[in-house]
């Protein structure tokens, strides 16, 4: 989870008596005494602005009563700040699709007043609309034209923001870390000359996550600290953001106590600021560690408190995150009755936001479509009156040429509508082949190859700390070849190969080449991850029971058994293409040779793994320790046997 700014923009207009004050009673006693004018628009707004967090719907009530009231005084300005308060409302409520035709709205009205400091505002918290929605490339369109905005008015304030926002969208990119963060250290040091300690916490909260997601917890808790230290200072609800964020590191590092102790703190900050939303994110946060502790009752416990938070709000979002958590421990508990509850409540909830998301957007494009429609036909009508008044003068003397003109319309509309036809079957024909070529470039290469190669001609070979390779072969394989025909030997190995195809994808893992009767495969590529250990030992183990299935039905059919070997090795290799007329994905390294050399002295039907995968997956599953076996360039090494999943 990335933490973005919204512009929580405060109206200029508030007269001096209330404009710095945020208290709920005061306002209502202004708001009593008060005419139905500017000054009660304000006091409405500054209404709305005190419930966007504890009580959305209260938000957007008092948004939508200011609103009201100024285009009823026709006061433009309290149109567009009221339309920004509904939206924030909606927003807070994660209602993101009416969230978003508020600020739309709010942003046409900033624009005809030339407001180009609300633009910049609403600019960016369309961004924020669009990049919660997982719309990167819309949600980057609205950051940088609020950008470009705020440089125009060399507002440092919006400047940091956008540059913020920014590097948000680029570390939701997940191989742009460094990208995302150039630009959170471009934004930090403008947050920190305006002392914006909201934008300061926000840089820092930020940074700490790509470190987080790197794998560097002592540099992640750097940040966040920083970050609670600048939250602290504004006393907002993004403490219990960086509390919470805090608790991540030292799960991470399996110090669960810790990490429990900061997410209760983050539950009490957000208790004491009446913060609902944040209150039902920080128990999501606790249930979650207990849930990676393995201690599923807690967790259990947890996910309902933070669900009937939201309910209590209509977080729906949030609502569906403690959906899944309640299904995934109910059904680690063998609760298959509550696991079926949740599961079913979890995915009927997501087809609703789906549905209703949808539903939204096709009214959005259908008013569009009928103001644009309405346009036309108005412009049309206007077109036809002034053709009519041509007409009647010129009339008597273009009568021969209306036939002439109207039969070389025809001719040319003939054409015209026969050209219409050749480019629209070309066309089709082109992206037929193209989607082709496209396919079968992905069966060759992996996506992000793919990619790279399309976009600069060639890809550079990448280096990798942690890959898992998995090498198997077929134990006899001559002598097999030698008892059937080449037909029926290519169908049975195409049949394994297929069933191993499927899954390595299960598996997160990337298939590399088969050579002969030889199948290789890596996890950890082209994305690097930290899973791979665990993802090639259990795909390891998929591929072991299909061939003892394999095995059994062979000899029920008086066929020969088919018995592999399988080896695994996990360590550093260069990933890349080579070849210029041909390409072809491999890998080189130690790691694929020690690999290679763990299957050809592995014992058929096992999966035999080095002591260096050993290592990294010894807590997951159970193993034996087989000897030590000669490897190339390393010596001798130590090989284990891997029996079951712990």
């Amino acid at each position: 989870m990335r933490k973005f700014l919204l512009v929580l923009l405060v109206l200029v207009q508030l007269s001096q008596g209330f404009a710095q004050t945020d208290q709920i009673d005061s306002l209502n006693l202004i708001l009593k005494n008060t005419i139905e004018d500017t000054i009660r628009v304000n006091t409405l707004i500054a209404l709305s602005s005190n419930y966007y967090r504890t009580f959305p719907q209260e938000a957007i009530r008092y948004g939508l009563l200011a609103k009201e009231l100024s285009e009823m005084i026709n006061f433009k300005s309290g149109q567009a700040y009221a339309l920004k308060s509904i939206g924030m409302g909606y927003y807070f409520q994660g209602d993101f699709i009416d969230a978003l035709v508020s600020w739309q709205q709010s942003l046409n009205i900033f624009q005809s007043a030339d407001d180009k400091l609300g633009v910049a505002n609403m600019l960016n918290n369309l961004g924020a609309v669009h990049f919660n929605q997982g719309d990167d490339n819309k949600a980057i369109e609205y950051y940088l034209e609020s950008l470009k905005v705020g440089e125009e008015l060399d507002d440092t304030l919006r400047i940091a923001t956008a540059t913020v926002n920014i590097g948000a969208v680029y570390f939701n990119k997940k191989v742009t870390y460094d990208l995302s963060l150039k630009y959170y250290l471009q934004s930090l040091p403008l947050s920190e000359a305006l002392g914006d300690y909201d934008a300061i916490g926000t840089c820092t909260v930020n940074i700490g996550e790509i470190y987080l997601v790197r794998n560097q917890p002592d540099s992640a808790l750097l940040f966040f600290e920083k970050a609670l230290n600048a939250y602290q200072q504004t006393k907002s609800g993004n403490i219990a953001y960086a509390l919470n964020s805090i608790g991540k590191v030292y799960a991470q590092k399996n110090e669960f106590g810790k990490a429990i102790e900061f997410q209760n703190k983050a539950i009490e900050i957000a208790q004491q600021n009446d913060s609902r939303l944040e209150i039902s994110q920080a128990f999501l946060g606790l249930a979650s560690t207990y849930k990676q502790q393995g201690n599923d009752n807690l967790a259990i416990y947890n996910f309902q408190k933070a669900k009937n938070i939201a309910d209590e709000i209509s977080a729906v979002y949030q609502i569906k995150d403690a959906y899944e958590g309640l299904a995934d421990c109910y059904s680690k508990q063998n609760d298959y009755q509550n696991a079926f509850k949740y599961s079913s409540l979890y995915n009927a909830i997501k087809d609703t936001l789906y549905n209703a998301e949808m539903d939204k957007r096709i009214q959005a494009l259908t008013l569009n479509f009928d103001i644009n429609k309405k346009q036309v036909q108005i412009n049309l009508l206007t077109k036809d009156k002034e053709l009519q008044a041509l007409d009647i003068r010129r009339q008597k003397t273009i009568r021969n040429a209306v036939g002439i003109t109207g039969l070389l319309l025809l001719f040319m509309a003939i054409g015209l509508f026969n050209r219409y036809k050749y480019i629209r079957r070309t066309k089709r024909i082109i992206e037929e082949e193209k989607a082709i070529s496209e396919k079968l470039l992905l069966n060759i290469l992996p996506e992000e190859t793919a990619a790279e190669l399309k976009a600069n001609g060639s890809a550079i070979p990448k280096y990798y700390e942690k890959v898992s390779v998995l090498f198997t072969d077929f134990k006899g394989f001559t002598k097999i070849a030698e008892q059937i025909t080449p037909l029926e030997l290519v169908e049975e190995l195409n049949q394994c190969f297929m069933a191993f195809d499927q899954i390595i994808d299960r598996h997160n893992l990337e298939k590399i080449k088969t050579i002969g009767d030889a199948y290789m495969c890596a996890g950890g590529i082209p994305v690097a991850n930290d899973t791979n250990p665990v993802d090639i030992v259990l795909a390891g183990l998929e591929i072991k029971e299909y061939m003892e299935n394999l095995k059994i039905e062979r000899e029920a059919l008086g066929k020969s058994c088919w018995e592999l070997r399988i080896g695994i090795h996990t360590g550093t290799v260069i990933a890349g293409v080579i070849g210029k007329n041909k390409f072809a994905y491999d890998i080189w390294g130690d790691a694929v040779n020690t690999a290679s050399r763990m299957e050809s002295s592995g014992i058929p039907g096992i999966v035999n793994i080095s002591g260096d995968t050993y290592e990294l997956i010894k807590d997951k599953f159970v193993c034996t320790h087989r000897g030590k076996v000669y490897a190339k360039n390393k010596g001798e090494i130590d090989m284990y046997i891997v029996e079951k999943q712990k």
